[in-house]
């Protein structure tokens, strides 16, 4: 893959997917909906990171890559907090202290088996996480022995990395740092306090509860999604725990940087250049929906480091050839990997499934089948715990999925379906998640996704043209089109989009010549940073803005996008039940336990709910908050009925605070029996 010049039949191919997706954004007017303004605060905000880099590199013998790093973690302990960033190193450093001891010595062994510990971490927890056993100093002393034991090793591991580090980054500069830029660009959504709903009404419930009662204590009866896969809140709770606070932008933080690592580790199986290796790694930072990912507490972004290390474990060691090591030696890795891969979802494990059975086919003759009952306790061990609770709790081990099989009294005995993600597939699906994210992703905007898939569409085709290529990049693909078989729902899809990457990238060099390779990859970098937020209503909101004018205070963010949060902190500690009546903001779960939401999370309170708007003497509503024993009553003015005013009036409550467009209320104790 050393060659320069490009030859006519692959270069008009990947000529071709660049010309289809310059007509992407020209038929589909993708430049009315482009945000400008979003765009000039990431080139300030890049400018800024570049200087400051640079600076200390005119005395020092730092690279630029070396000094962006700096930079951006400086930056990421500001806004996110030291206590967390500290936690987070923590937390990373225990998980490759167990990695390093359960992955074989292999090249781009320190990634992967950061990866493995983490899941390892989780997968252990998930089976204690019911039991009061989760105080701060626990972890800590934990984590600090963990670290202590494996000292050894991890001084070598840090000192061997540190020269492949200067090697790699001594290949090509300007490309890790391009690299390291558009990665620290992506984590300024790191920065950003926790915002968006499913964040707000479900996964802060486990990371708030493991603060509150030094355990998770499960409600389905108020939360269907109690028992859904655990392992990603699992590992943010247990930073929450260290650092006595959220610490969700850390966490996120690390997931970027590891998965940015296992897209390094993963191209050097394919005996790419350094300048293709950084290449990819830039592709991977300018992919739009990070920003989304990062900012929240969505699965899909541990999923993309996994998936990505599987892929990485599972590819030969040397592209052509068998693995170098012995398929034994890496069968306990990919096992924890794809239990992993359960542990954060059953849809990323679908997309797991075609690397197995690429691997599988590959090393069939050579493959330890006996040893594959092993492997499979593996899975179950790392990834089975919130399946096995579930069932034995509920009765339905997917809850709320697939109801109608399993009849769980905590659900609707139906199958959960969202009828919004039925855009249906088809061939030209790549070209429309790009040109209409908005019909496959609710919070983005066209042009969301960036143009990468169209772009190198024809890089694609020529992996499997490829024979050597060939296989993994069916396996590549179907991580993409699995998940997307149930609903057409772009987030599920992020995980192989990542990995996708990596068929496409090698061999651009060769085709495209040294001449255009350069302007090609910077080309769709730059595109890709254009429409960063359109991404999602994080980044696509002043809220960043917000943020950096005001130093770094949350509130001051918080109070115009989810007021909710400023009002819920005024909240005294006391354990009364506080009650959410807006049903599209349900945002309780940082109550830990107190909180109870009247939106479909909750099928009961939501048929209450939708009973008592019914009736506008407003008896019914004060007979739910006698039901519920809400002693606190969140509202949006703008949003509420007659009948719930009416019954506020009646029962003599009293507005305490206001924040934005949200109000708290308190029930005097007793009076609010009808």
């Amino acid at each position: 893959m050393t060659e320069s010049i490009p030859r006519p039949g692959p270069a008009f191919l990947v000529v071709s997917g660049l010309v289809a997706a310059a007509f992407a954004i020209g038929s589909g007017q993708l430049w009315q909906v482009l945000p400008w303004q979003r765009f000039g605060w990431s080139l300030l905000i890049g400018s800024a990171a570049l200087l400051a880099a640079w600076l200390p590199q005119r005395t020092t013998r730092w690279s630029i890559a070396s000094g962006l790093i700096v930079v951006w973690v400086l930056a990421l302990a500001w806004f996110a907090g030291p206590p967390a960033v500290i936690a987070t190193c923590l937390l990373a450093a225990a998980a490759l202290g167990i990695g390093l001891r359960l992955t074989p010595p292999i090249p781009g062994q320190g990634t992967l088996a950061l990866v493995v510990g983490l899941m390892v971490i989780a997968g252990a927890t998930g089976w204690l996480i019911l039991l009061p056993l989760h105080h701060a100093l626990a972890w800590w002393t934990l984590l600090v022995v963990i670290v202590f034991v494996q000292r050894a090793a991890l001084v070598e591991y840090f000192r061997h990395a540190q020269i492949g580090w200067r090697r790699d980054v001594a290949a090509a500069p300007a490309w890790a740092a391009s690299a390291i830029l558009l990665l620290g660009l992506a984590s300024t959504a790191c920065w950003l306090p926790t915002m968006q709903a499913d964040d707000l009404a479900y996964h802060l419930g486990l990371p708030s509860q493991l603060l509150a009662h030094q355990r998770y204590a499960p409600m389905p009866q108020h939360q269907v999604w109690s028992y859904a896969p655990w392992s990603s809140d699992i590992l943010q709770g247990i930073v929450a725990v260290l650092s006595r606070g959220q610490g969700r932008g850390a966490v996120n933080a690390l997931w970027l940087a590891v998965t940015a690592a296992a897209v390094w580790v993963a191209m050097g199986r394919l005996s790419t250049s350094s300048k293709e290796r950084w290449a990819c790694v830039a592709l991977f930072a300018s992919f739009p929906p990070l920003v989304w990912l990062a900012a929240g507490m969505q699965t899909e972004l541990p999923a993309m480091a996994v998936l990505v290390a599987l892929a990485a474990t599972l590819l030969p060691v040397t592209a052509g050839r068998p693995h170098d090591e012995h398929p034994s030696h890496v069968l306990h890795v990919a096992a924890i990997l794809t239990g992993g891969l359960f542990a954060l979802k059953l849809t990323h494990a679908l997309a797991g499934l075609p690397l197995l059975v690429y691997a599988g086919w590959r090393h069939r003759h050579h493959w330890p089948w006996r040893r594959l009952l092993i492997g499979l306790v593996i899975v179950s061990a790392i990834g089975g715990s919130s399946y096995w609770y579930s069932w034995r709790v509920t009765g339905n081990p997917l809850l709320p999925l697939f109801n109608a099989t399993f009849a769980s009294p905590y659900f609707v005995l139906r199958d959960f379906d969202d009828l919004r993600w039925h855009a249906g597939l088809g061939p030209a699906l790549p070209w429309h998640l790009v040109v209409d994210t908005h019909r496959y992703s609710e919070e983005a905007w066209d042009g969301g996704l960036g143009i990468t898939l169209i772009a190198l569409a024809g890089a694609w085709v020529l992996a499997l043209w490829r024979a050597d290529t060939r296989s993994f990049a069916i396996a590549a693909t179907l991580t993409i089109l699995l998940p997307l078989l149930p609903l057409q729902y772009a987030r599920y899809a992020f995980p192989g989009m990542a990995l996708w990457l990596i068929v496409v990238v090698p061999g651009l060099e060769s085709v495209l010549g040294k001449r255009w390779f350069a302007p090609t990859i910077i080309g769709i970098c730059l595109v890709n940073l254009a429409f960063q937020a359109n991404a999602g209503w994080t980044q696509h909101s002043s809220a960043l803005k917000h943020l950096l004018r005001s130093g770094g205070d949350n509130a001051a963010v918080l109070v115009d996008y989810v007021p909710e949060r400023v009002l819920i902190a005024r909240l005294p500690d006391d354990g009364s039940i506080v009650l959410a009546t807006d049903p599209a903001r349900g945002f309780i779960a940082e109550l830990a336990g107190r909180g109870r939401t009247m939106s479909w999370h909750d099928p009961a309170l939501e048929a209450a709910r939708i009973a008592a708007e019914a009736d506008t003497s407003g008896e019914r509503w004060r007979a739910l908050f006698a039901s519920t024993h809400a002693h606190w009553i969140l509202m949006t003015p703008a949003n509420t009925s007659p009948a719930l005013g009416t019954a506020l009036r009646n029962a003599a409550a009293m507005r305490i605070a206001q924040a934005g467009d949200a109000e708290l209320w308190q029930l005097p104790y007793g009076a609010q029996h009808p």
